[in-house]
């Protein structure tokens, strides 16, 4: 169980008569349990090393355990664990974890919201998803702590994917909101624990993965039983953040709160350029997977569907149809500065 902050009583008004004794009074270590979405040689990455310097620097006044996907609830059951206090913090997509929030829809993958991995801090530092996630999650019990980007979202498959009249049929492990997305094109999504993906791919009960960029494909061992990589994404970054119980999170006191924040912003950091020149490196490098691409023409049909689901979800409450408008300006926006920030 967690263990919440405490405080030692020391001497009292017999520490008067010991001048030489021990402090009366000693703050406890501060512990947490964290559980990241990610297995463990992703979480090497994206995760990892934030919480390692996380420890280091916070010593005997604080540490957190970290434990990977799956490893003390489902992925699926992280929100309502975090909720009650069973789990501390989580790193995760709002999708992912079943978030029972307005904007749960727009974590992960949401189809087409970002073209690069900047676009993600972007959106929440100064377009205003900020506060917005912060009051939905604020009034479950939740503290949003940050948000940042990781890798596109592109199929690794078995079969060479061509055009769109490839993707027909095809059982493909993704996320919630993209599987919903992609479902009009023919795409049967498939919900699985993370750790049994290989596997299935490997037994056939997956055709593919729509879940990742090649970076993780390789990091994962996803590269080892796929054989094509598809140049054409849904989504130019994953969208996902730290988060924590809201009493957890109340009661540490502000250095460690900052402490934290900075952690995170240094994950954030790390996954730019470790996505950013992995992608590229192995797209080149990478000897395990040959590269398809459905040509511009026919993609730009699936651009189009993306546009028509975003106003599908903004029909659907009035916090879901003001995310749709920032997203809607922002990406108007880009458009309209032009490269590097958009081409074409």
């Amino acid at each position: 169980m967690t263990t919440r902050r405490k405080f030692i009583a020391g001497a009292g008004a017999g520490a008067l008569a010991a001048p030489l004794a021990t402090p009366a009074l000693a703050q406890s270590t501060i512990k947490w349990r964290m559980q990241t979405y990610a297995g463990p040689a992703l979480a090497e990455h994206v995760v990892k090393p934030a919480i390692d310097m996380f420890n280091q620097i916070a010593g005997d006044k604080m540490q957190i355990e970290l434990f990977f996907a799956d490893q003390l609830v489902p992925t699926g059951e992280l929100f309502q664990a975090m909720q009650r206090g069973t789990i501390d913090a989580v790193q995760s997509d709002d999708d992912s974890m079943a978030s029972p929030t307005e904007v749960t829809v727009f974590g992960g993958y949401f189809p087409f919201a970002s073209r690069y991995s900047l676009d993600v801090p972007v959106l929440f530092n100064q377009y205003g998803l900020n506060e917005i996630w912060d009051a939905e999650y604020s009034a479950v019990g939740v503290k949003h702590i940050s948000a940042g980007a990781w890798d596109p979202c592109h199929f690794a498959t078995k079969d060479p994917i061509n055009s769109l009249e490839d993707l027909k049929g095809k059982r493909v492990f993704t996320f919630p909101t993209a599987g919903r997305f992609l479902a009009q094109f023919g795409v049967v999504p498939v919900t699985l624990p993370w750790e049994d993906i290989e596997v299935a791919v490997q037994t056939g009960e997956l055709d593919g993965i729509a879940w990742s960029g090649i970076t993780e494909d390789y990091t994962v061992g996803w590269a080892d039983v796929t054989n094509y990589f598809l140049t054409n994404n849904i989504s130019g970054a994953w969208a996902g953040s730290f988060f924590a119980n809201m009493d957890r999170w109340n009661e540490l006191p502000d250095d460690l709160k900052t402490l934290f924040r900075v952690c995170c912003d240094q994950s954030h950091y790390y996954r730019q350029w470790w996505y950013w020149g992995g992608e590229a490196s192995l797209r080149v490098n990478g000897p395990k997977m040959e590269l398809t691409t459905i040509p511009d023409a026919e993609w730009a049909q699936v651009e189009e569907a993306a546009v028509k689901f975003w106003d599908e979800i903004a029909a659907e409450s009035e916090t879901k149809a003001k995310v749709v408008d920032i997203i809607k300006k922002y990406n108007a926006d880009m458009q309209k500065a032009g490269r590097p920030y958009r081409y074409g």
